[in-house]
């Protein structure tokens, strides 16, 4: 039981090593890597190499091709050249594997030891990320070694020998035993170099090493495919593509499987070297007789998976939220920046619909703006979820600034559309159904402070884009003015009722919500200014020097301090 546990922990160990050099270089490299992958695609071999050197230096095809699915599902790379990067990260994680399997004991003391020393002084630079993916390098030579040793025990027991022998039986049985195992490491590596140790060891045989190798790269294309089920149809086309290519060759070498054994006898005593040597070859032939094939595989999962409906209502979901980018902060971050300005858009959208709801009692723009509202929904909940996945421990003061601002001002505009889908339940139960209208005064006033909305939206995304101070400073003092307008049309509001205005009279209720709401939400698009102002060390000042009264500090209480959101 203790050497079974060992050899658990050991593969455990060589997993997280695994998965430490995967994500710190994808966040110190992941921008520059995912530009090389975006920008190799005009020729099929430069496609191929890029696949191969990503993934060699992310140690993961399945990392690979979260980023190239991710590629193709928002529309920058072609279906054919993705698969063309896919063929090329199968090669690229063969060669790490054969790479790793040479003796390099000595190294990862020297890893481990010097990798802590730089991480612990510098964990939050790029060269502390590095260090620690040193770290994981080491760990994963540690978990070799560990193995190699917790195996040499089994020769012995009789119990582990009866059990590794039900593997000598069945080819496609211990082909899914392979790809099981894969898909519970997350990483074919570690399948491929504990079947190579095994048969080493002579706990195996070479033939259920072998097929146990073929069933790692099965069970790695079966977890692109599980990744990619979120994405929509032209990025799980990528993964459907990949793993085609992979049970291809599958299909086509198993069946020779024993005479590949005799030959990998003949050729080798080192059953080690011969695992991991079929291995690497076993995918390099296979992915350069199936490169010239990519374009008919392209049309063969465009025909398996077409365009449908469901995929069209797709369009309404987050479109640069991308997964892959994740392990990247400061790519995430601009990803939600973009996000978070689409969602602004269709706020100004509902803005532009909202005015002839009120003024005309238009009823079909008023459906309209209930569904933009669905939508600012739906991207506000994706949008929060991505950011949650955002590490806040590797970013920088300033990633964290940007991280807190993107935040405030998803909530501020989520809670504009709610604002705005209130005031059209209000005009329709109001003015629509009894067939009510606003004064011609009291009707100005409303397009007046439209129109100052409107502008002071598009104002306050600027700010949040760019953060120019003289934009901010605009903002805020444009903030002030409108708060004065609202005080001034309640008052001639009043002035109108004590006239005995008819019209006045049967809108007032709804009026003043109106107008109030309008407030609301004008507070809400200029909050980007603070954030601004504060970084120039401003904002105490502008608010002594506009004379802050009682009711400005009010509103703060009722609003949240936006320089300081929670």
């Amino acid at each position: 039981m203790t050497t079974l546990l060992n050899l658990l922990s050991a593969l455990a160990l060589l997993v997280w090593g695994t998965h430490i050099v995967r994500t710190d270089v994808l966040r110190v490299y992941g921008a520059q890597l995912r530009r090389i992958l975006s920008t190799s695609i005009k020729r099929r071999g430069l496609a191929f190499l890029a696949g191969v050197g990503v993934t060699s230096l992310v140690q993961s095809s399945n990392a690979t091709a979260v980023i190239v699915c991710s590629f193709v599902a928002q529309g920058l790379v072609g279906l054919t050249p993705a698969l063309t990067i896919m063929l090329g990260a199968d090669v690229g994680t063969a060669l790490m594997t054969g790479v790793l399997s040479f003796d390099l004991s000595w190294i990862s003391p020297l890893l481990i030891f010097g990798g802590v020393v730089v991480y612990l002084s510098r964990r939050h630079t790029s060269v502390g990320r590095l260090a620690r993916a040193a770290i994981g390098l080491g760990l994963i030579l540690l978990a070799l070694q560990m193995i190699t040793a917790a195996t040499q025990p089994m020769m012995q027991g009789a119990g582990i020998k009866v059990l590794f022998s039900t593997l000598t039986g069945d080819v496609i049985l211990d082909a899914l035993i392979g790809a099981v195992f894969a898909m519970l490491t997350y990483s074919s590596l570690a399948a491929v170099l504990l079947a190579a140790t095994l048969a080493t060891s002579g706990i195996i045989s070479l033939k259920v090493a072998l097929c146990l190798v073929i069933g790692a790269n099965l069970g790695s294309g079966i977890l692109a495919l599980l990744t990619a089920a979120s994405q929509n149809v032209a990025g799980r086309r990528v993964a459907l593509g990949s793993m085609l290519f992979r049970l291809s060759g599958a299909i086509v070498v198993l069946p020779f499987i024993n005479y590949l054994e005799l030959w990998i006898a003949l050729l080798t005593r080192d059953l080690r070297f011969g695992v991991v040597a079929f291995h690497v070859l076993y995918n390099t032939v296979r992915c350069g007789l199936l490169l010239p094939l990519v374009e008919p595989m392209s049309r063969l999962c465009t025909r398996l998976l077409p365009e449908s409906d469901k995929d069209d209502d797709a369009a309404i979901a987050a479109r640069h939220l991308d997964p892959a980018a994740i392990d990247t902060p400061s790519l995430a971050l601009a990803n939600a920046s973009r996000e978070v300005l689409r969602i602004g858009d269709l706020i100004e959208k509902m803005l532009l619909g909202l005015l002839p709801v009120i003024r005309d009692n238009d009823q079909l723009r008023a459906q309209q703006i209930r569904k933009l509202d669905d939508d600012v929904d739906k991207l506000y909940t994706a949008l929060k979820m991505y950011l949650a996945r955002v590490s806040r421990e590797e970013l920088n003061e300033k990633e964290v600034r940007r991280w807190t601002d993107i935040v405030t001002l998803t909530i501020n505009l989520e809670q504009a559309g709610d604002i705005i889908e209130r005031i059209v339940k209000g005009v329709e139960s109001k003015k629509i159904a009894p067939q009510r209208s606003f004064s011609d005064a009291g009707m100005t006033e409303v397009c007046e402070m439209h129109a100052r909305l409107v502008a002071s939206l598009q104002l306050g995304l600027s700010v949040f884009l760019d953060g120019d101070l003289k934009s901010a400073q605009k903002l805020l003092a444009e903030k002030e003015a409108f708060r004065d307008l609202e005080r001034a049309y309640s008052k001639t509001h009043l002035t109108r009722l004590a006239g005995e205005t008819r019209q006045s009279i049967e809108t007032s209720s709804l009026h003043l919500d109106l107008i109030s709401d309008m407030r609301r939400m004008h507070s809400l698009f200029c909050s980007t200014a603070y954030s601004v102002l504060d970084d120039a060390g401003m904002l105490r000042r502008s608010r002594m020097d506009t004379g802050e009264d009682p009711v400005v500090q009010q509103e703060r209480q009722e609003f949240g301090d936006y320089s300081h959101p929670p």
